[in-house]
C-alpha cells in the first residue's frame, strides 16, 4: 500500500510538471490586458499618427534616432495645408495613464493634448493640455515673463504645478511626463514627481474655466473621451516611448 501511494504521488507530480511546461510554451494572446501598456510610438513606426483634421502625417514629422521629431528644416521642402498638430488617430481614450519622454531646444514650446475632438480651429479650443516648455530659455529669447499657468507641467491656463517639487531639466535634455486621468482626479507628473492634481468638472474647475482663457470656448474640456495629440509650435522637438494604459 505504501509503495502504491508513493507511485501515485510520483505520477501526479509528473503530470503537474508536464502541464506547467506545456503552459509555458503555449502562444500568448495578442489582446492586451487592462493593466498593460499600449505603445502609441515605439521608435520605429508612425502608424496611427496623422494631422489634426487631416488624413496623413505632415511630412515635417519624422523619425530620427528612435525619436518622433518635428523637423523644421523640412518646412522649406514641403507645403502643408492646415496646422501641423498631430493626433494618434487609431483610437480614442477615456480614463488612462499616459507616459512619454520629450526634449526641447532653448526656448522650445509644445504640449500634450487629451480628450481631443476634431472639427475645431485647433486642439486648444477643446482639449486640456499638459504644457511643455523651456521655461527659462523662452523668457530669455522672448524677453518676456511667463505666467505660471504657461509653464511646463501646467494644465495650461487652468492649474499650475508646484514649483517646490518641480524639476525641469535644461533645454536639450530628456524629460519624462505622466498624465493620469480619472473622473475623480487628474495628476501631472514630471521626471518621476507629481507636480499637480485637480478634480475635473468640479465646481472649482468650472470657475477657473469661466474666469480665464477658456471663457469664450464652450467646448473646452467638456469631452470625456478623445484622441491623444502633440502640439507643433514651429520649433524642433523630440518625443519617444509614448505609451498609454487604460484605467
Amino acid at each position: 500500500m505504501k509503495q502504491l501511494i508513493v507511485l501515485t504521488l510520483f505520477v501526479l507530480l509528473l503530470c503537474a510538471c508536464t502541464t506547467e511546461k506545456k503552459s509555458d510554451t503555449e502562444p500568448q494572446s495578442p489582446v492586451l490586458d487592462a493593466d498593460e501598456w499600449i505603445y502609441l510610438f515605439d521608435g520605429t513606426s508612425t502608424d496611427g499618427w496623422r494631422a489634426y483634421d487631416g488624413e496623413t502625417l505632415p511630412k515635417q514629422w519624422v523619425i530620427k534616432d528612435g525619436a518622433l521629431t518635428f523637423d523644421t528644416e523640412k518646412k522649406l521642402e514641403f507645403e502643408f495645408e492646415g496646422g501641423k498638430d498631430i493626433i494618434y488617430g487609431a483610437e480614442q481614450f477615456d480614463n488612462f495613464e499616459l507616459y512619454l519622454e520629450w526634449k526641447l531646444p532653448k526656448g522650445g514650446n509644445s504640449g500634450v493634448f487629451y480628450h481631443l475632438k476634431e472639427g475645431y480651429e485647433g486642439p486648444y479650443e477643446v482639449s486640456p493640455e499638459y504644457q511643455l516648455l523651456d521655461d527659462v530659455g523662452w523668457e530669455e529669447i522672448n524677453n518676456a515673463k511667463l505666467e505660471e499657468w504657461q509653464k511646463t507641467a501646467a494644465d495650461y491656463a487652468m492649474h499650475i504645478p508646484d514649483n517646490n517639487v518641480k524639476n525641469l531639466r535644461p533645454a536639450g535634455e530628456w524629460n519624462t511626463t505622466m498624465i493620469r486621468f480619472t473622473p475623480e482626479l487628474v495628476e501631472h507628473w514630471l521626471n518621476g514627481v507629481k507636480v499637480l492634481s485637480f478634480e475635473p468638472w468640479s465646481e472649482d474647475w468650472y470657475k477657473r474655466k469661466a474666469a480665464g482663457k477658456w471663457k469664450d470656448y464652450p467646448d473646452y474640456g467638456k469631452f470625456k473621451t478623445g484622441y491623444i495629440g502633440l502640439q507643433d509650435h514651429d520649433s524642433p522637438l523630440w518625443f519617444r516611448n509614448i505609451k498609454i494604459k487604460r484605467l
